[in-house]
């Protein structure tokens, strides 16, 4: 007979609260008082706006069964008294994903091979795209693609359409993986705290079509990206992660958008997975991220 004990699952706790003293006992001493063990913890207590942020992995000492009902009515009894805002999450549970592209497809590319390997534990129901020129790729992974054109008379009803396939396929993200439309603010709205979009760090210097032309006009020496949540100011979201490399003189415009083009696949994914491990606290347009 086998040796090997069952893995108890892995449960994640996030908490915000006003900073006042006993904010990591009243969660780590209900976590030891009900026997279960501490994988990882992470706080910041942000003394400008005095709020304080945990987030705990744990697990049960032994492979038991855990009531998430029972957990969170005790636990509310002991976070009400320092008027905590918490959620509770437990693995193994694959996030679902919908992610949305135009033509680049080096983000979709990075986030497939991540899913595909399970470097990134989630699951993508669909793939929204205003072009068609990604298709067989979705195909080769076998997940659905939807080809929606869209003009500027048309958004509206292309919009209702992106937004059936979102519910539809009950997502829990949405990722932006160079999609080239900019979202109505309706749609934004809609989105809020659930959708992360990437772009190069050249912005707002370098707008339009051929930023990295422009970069190398200017002798630029700088190459990132950006990931942030979505929402109505345009490329202005909560900042989630950003990535950044040096370049010289001897970096051609062809350079710079290769050298940009591997940071964003690293900011994007990484954004992602900070938000499927549930390691990002947002206030206001801040964001806290306890990343591995």
């Amino acid at each position: 007979m086998s040796d090997i004990k069952p893995v108890s699952r892995t449960h994640i706790i996030t908490a915000d609260c006003p900073s006042r003293p006993g904010t990591v006992d009243v969660v780590t001493r209900f976590l030891c008082e009900k026997g279960f063990y501490i994988n990882e913890i992470h706080s910041f207590d942000d003394t400008a706006v005095n709020r304080f942020f945990i987030r705990i992995e744990f697990r049960a000492q032994t492979a038991t069964d855990f009531s998430a009902e029972a957990f969170s009515e005790e636990f509310e009894q002991r976070a009400s008294e320092f008027e905590m805002q918490w959620q509770l999450a437990s693995s193994p549970y694959k996030s679902k994903v919908v992610i949305m592209v135009s033509k680049h497809d080096h983000c979709l590319n990075d986030l497939l091979y991540r899913y595909r390997t399970g470097d990134l534990d989630i699951e993508i129901p669909a793939i929204i795209s205003n072009h068609p020129d990604l298709e067989e790729l979705a195909k080769w992974h076998g997940i659905p693609y939807y080809h929606l054109p869209i003009t500027k008379d048309t958004k509206p009803e292309q919009e209702a359409k992106v937004w059936q396939i979102i519910q539809e396929s009950e997502a829990d993200l949405v990722v932006l993986a160079r999609y080239m439309q900019v979202l109505s603010s309706d749609l934004c709205q809609k989105l809020s705290g659930k959708a992360i979009n990437i772009h190069h760090s050249l912005l707002p210097g370098f707008k339009g079509a051929r930023p990295y032309f422009q970069a190398y006009d200017r002798g630029i020496k700088l190459v990132g990206a950006t990931a942030h949540y979505v929402s109505d100011d345009l490329d202005e979201g909560p900042i989630i992660s950003q990535g950044v490399e040096t370049v010289d003189h001897g970096y051609y415009p062809k350079d710079l958008a290769a050298k940009g083009r591997d940071i964003e696949c690293l900011t994007l994914s990484r954004a992602v997975r900070c938000h499927i491990e549930h390691r990002i606290f947002m206030y206001g347009k801040k964001t806290v991220v306890f990343s591995k």
